[in-house]
């Protein structure tokens, strides 16, 4: 399987320098992240939701080595809400972060990514928004919970998210599975060792099924994230089994992705949220989306040997 091996390279500083070096780059990753900066990005918020979409932001950027970084991831979501308040979206755009960038790795990480992370949490809310704390590997997990549970203290429309492909998240989504609850579940994007994830797609899309019928039955707001249309179509009919109306769960995408769903899950009346990425540091994100599905290798690669 590819996905292990793009995954080891989105680590390789090697990698990182040929594929940032090659002409064709730049076109191909515009697919995903389509600007560096919140004025580059304010265009396309104006454009997604004026066509029925709803978003989630993520200023792109994980490899924080000093507490100096992580206030700066801090300042970049600060100045973001400062663009959405002017543009009076409320909750048609939230935000998604990583704790990584807010200096969870660090000494003395999780207090530090806690203190960061708070005045953007806060700082939503006060324009009528949310933030959702995005998953990352399995080693991290216990300390994104805790940050979560304790900003919903105050902040009880704070999200988190799960991947499918974790041993952990069918106990995780009972738990989460309360009133009041925003849980996104996506399949997963790390590489995780087989004493704690599965391996085989097949058992990753059994296990997102029995862990989105557990987010369905439940009272919390289910977001899937998935572009597979199987699992799509599967989702809306537990929604359907479980009572559930359609502004009482919402699907989620990636910018670049099956954009003409988007438009045809928008249509139909369901919330439909875009995750949509910005900024330079675009590397890692970028060969995430290239492992996690084929089909996105396949572009790049067909660019490269087109335009290289």
């Amino acid at each position: 399987m590819l996905g292990p091996v793009i995954l080891a390279a989105s680590r390789s500083d090697r990698m990182r320098r040929l594929i940032s070096a090659a002409p064709v780059t730049k076109q191909v990753v515009d697919r995903f992240i389509p600007g560096e900066t919140v004025s580059d990005i304010v265009p396309i918020i104006k454009d997604l939701t004026g066509k029925g979409l709803q978003l989630t932001m993520d200023v792109v950027g994980e490899d924080i080595t000093t507490p100096a970084q992580a206030e700066g991831a801090r300042d970049a979501y600060l100045a973001l809400i400062d663009h959405l308040k002017e543009l009076e979206l409320g909750e048609k755009v939230e935000m998604s972060v990583k704790l990584s960038m807010f200096g969870q790795a660090l000494e003395g990480g999780h207090e530090l990514a806690l203190a960061n992370v708070r005045p953007v949490v806060e700082a939503a809310a006060a324009i009528g928004t949310t933030v959702t704390l995005d998953a990352e590997d399995h080693t991290t997990l216990d300390s994104m919970f805790a940050i979560h549970e304790e900003l919903r203290k105050d902040h009880p429309g704070t999200g988190c998210v799960i991947q499918a492909y974790l041993f952990r998240t069918e106990a995780d989504a009972k738990r989460l599975a309360e009133a009041g609850s925003r849980v996104r579940l996506v399949k997963g994007a790390y590489k995780e060792p087989a004493e704690v994830a599965y391996q085989q797609k097949h058992e990753i899309d059994k296990a997102y099924v029995r862990i989105l019928k557990t987010l369905m039955d439940g009272e919390g707001y289910p977001m899937i994230g998935s572009h597979d249309p199987r699992l799509i179509s599967i989702a809306q009919e537990l929604a359907h089994k479980a009572g559930r109306k359609l502004d009482e769960y919402e699907f989620q995408m990636l910018y670049g992705i099956r954009g003409d769903e988007h438009l045809r899950l928008a249509a139909e009346g369901h919330r439909m949220r875009v995750y949509t990425a910005y900024g330079t540091d675009w590397y890692g994100y970028f060969m995430r989306r290239l492992a996690e599905k084929p089909a996105n290798l396949r572009f790049f690669l067909r660019s490269m040997v087109s335009k290289g």
